[in-house]
Formats: structure tokens, C-alpha cells, sequence
């Protein structure tokens, strides 16, 4: 049998201690992250991020992302130059093979789901 599974409160929980956002380009930026699900075969993830106010650079090569912002506030930035400005409640899709970069104006938490390419 497969069950459901239920996570709780995302806004309150933990998810452990901050380290530099390796790929930043702007502002001293730490991230934390919690994987709070994992298929199986690996390809698909869904969990907890956060990171601190900066600009980094972000590659969807090899996975689509499907993200919630429950806090903050970002703009995204297409490698064509266009952006668009995100805030809390809102959500949206990284289509697979998306490029870009994200501006972080306050401290912003996310649901986060990865699909890996070929699933």
C-alpha cells in the first residue's frame, strides 16, 4: 500500500543551519535547505529552502523546478533579459532546461518540488 504523507507547518519548521549559497554573485547570501520527500528512483524531491537577500545564478540543465514562495520577495531574470517580480503566495514553474538568475530582496522560504529530465 501507498500512503500520503503530511508535513506540518512548513512557515515553523526547522531546517537546520545555514551555509554560503555556493553560486552567488551578489550579497554575502547563506541557504538552507530540507528534503522532505524523495521518490524511490531518485528523480523527484520535494522539500524546504531558504536563503538571505543577494543575487545568484541558477541552471535547470537537468531538472525542472516547481516552487511556492511562503515568504519574501525575488525577481527572476530569463537570459533573454526579462524578468518578473515573485512575492509570497505566489507560485511558479522553472521549466527544464532553464537558465537564469535570482534576485533575493528579503529573506525568502519555499516549497520546493525538483523533477529530474525523462521522468
Amino acid at each position: 500500500m501507498i500512503s500520503f504523507e503530511n508535513f506540518g507547518d512548513l512557515l515553523g519548521r526547522d531546517i537546520g543551519p545555514f551555509a554560503s549559497k555556493p553560486t552567488s554573485i551578489e550579497g554575502d547570501q547563506q541557504e538552507a535547505a530540507l528534503t522532505l520527500w524523495e521518490s524511490p528512483d531518485g528523480k523527484m524531491d520535494t522539500g524546504i529552502w531558504e536563503c538571505t537577500p543577494g543575487r545568484f545564478t541558477a541552471d535547470r540543465t537537468d531538472n525542472a523546478e516547481i516552487c511556492h514562495l511562503l515568504t519574501g520577495r525575488v525577481t527572476l531574470h530569463n537570459q533573454d533579459g526579462t524578468s518578473r517580480d515573485i512575492g509570497a503566495g505566489e507560485m511558479f514553474v522553472l521549466p527544464l532546461g532553464w537558465r537564469g538568475e535570482w534576485t533575493i530582496h528579503e529573506r525568502t522560504r519555499k516549497i520546493y518540488t525538483m523533477v529530474a529530465r525523462g521522468v
